[in-house]
């Protein structure tokens, strides 16, 4: 066996969780990954699996190798995919990292699609509201909204979308529809509190701008939260049509001042610093840019 079986079964050990799992993914017997992982902790002179009643745990030696690791069988990869031409299928695991609302309304039920595309291929999605570590968190690819803040990043603009000002028609109903930005400020507002939201907003119409500040007895932290909060009638929210993209469409919500416009939102590829992309996660971002720019409607 040579030092690439070493890697993948270490990798697969660390993935599954299990010897067994590794090696029903690797359709090899257990008594073969075992060996296969005593022979590189061996060879490299540290231990790389804490072993216990809970299962198996990297230790810090085997999270710093396991980058690594990956990143090496994605470069062979991507060597076999080029040998064999554009057409080949993708293989493999990808993994993705997205915001719990946009993957929920957005990504997953898009995955049926890109699956059948790629029949060999393995998807797994970290759902996640912060900006996690892409290198620690071994994310081959994050769907990020809004301003990037770390200018270090590797990422491409895929998508944008407007920001509105929505809320549900019984709302509208008991306390009047905003005919101006400024009407805003008599009414309750759900504030999402996080980077990209908040209670000040500016709009625009032609040369004209009107600076709003909202004012509310509620704010959340995440997305998921905004939505259920005006669904109960607690408010109107600024938010991107990716939020309420579906309720929009149904009724269930309403956008209002629409003649006034707010910053658009950006949607980013995001890949981790410091290697180049694989290709399951150009071919991703490739794929939901597409989706969403041809305004592909789930349901």
């Amino acid at each position: 066996m040579n030092r690439f079986a070493e890697m993948e079964a270490f990798v697969r050990v660390v993935e599954a969780g299990s010897f067994s799992s590794a090696a029903r993914r690797l359709q090899v017997g257990q008594p073969a990954v075992s060996k296969l992982i005593a022979q590189l902790e061996n060879r490299l002179g540290v231990q790389l699996l804490l072993r216990s009643t809970h299962g198996l745990t990297p230790t810090e030696a085997g999270r710093n190798f396991l980058e690594r690791a990956r990143r090496s069988i994605e470069e062979a990869d991507e060597a076999d995919l080029a040998a064999r031409g554009a057409g080949a299928n993708l293989s493999g695991r990808l993994r993705l990292c997205a915001a719990v609302t946009f993957a929920r309304l957005h990504v997953i039920p898009r995955l049926p699609v890109f699956l059948a595309e790629h029949p060999k291929l393995e998807v797994e999605v970290v759902l996640d509201d912060r900006n996690v570590d892409l290198v620690e968190a071994g994310v081959d690819l994050a769907l990020r909204m809004g301003t990037l803040s770390d200018s270090s990043l590797t990422a491409r603009r895929i998508a944008q979308t407007r920001r509105c000002v929505v809320g549900t028609p019984a709302y509208f109903e008991k306390c009047a529809v905003p005919q101006v930005p400024a009407d805003l400020e008599g009414h309750q507002a759900v504030i999402y509190d996080q980077a990209g939201g908040g209670p000040a907003w500016v709009f625009s119409k032609g040369a004209v701008q009107a600076a709003v500040k909202l004012r509310g007895r509620v704010r959340v932290t995440a997305a998921e939260g905004v939505r259920e909060a005006v669904f109960a009638g607690l408010g109107v929210t600024v938010a991107s049509q990716w939020m309420f993209d579906p309720e929009l469409q149904d009724g269930r919500v309403r956008a209002t001042l629409e003649d006034w416009t707010l910053p658009r939102i950006d949607l980013w590829a995001v890949f981790p610093t410091g290697r180049r992309a694989s290709a399951k996660a150009r071919a991703f971002a490739t794929f939901i840019e597409s989706q969403l720019a041809g305004g592909r409607n789930i349901g």
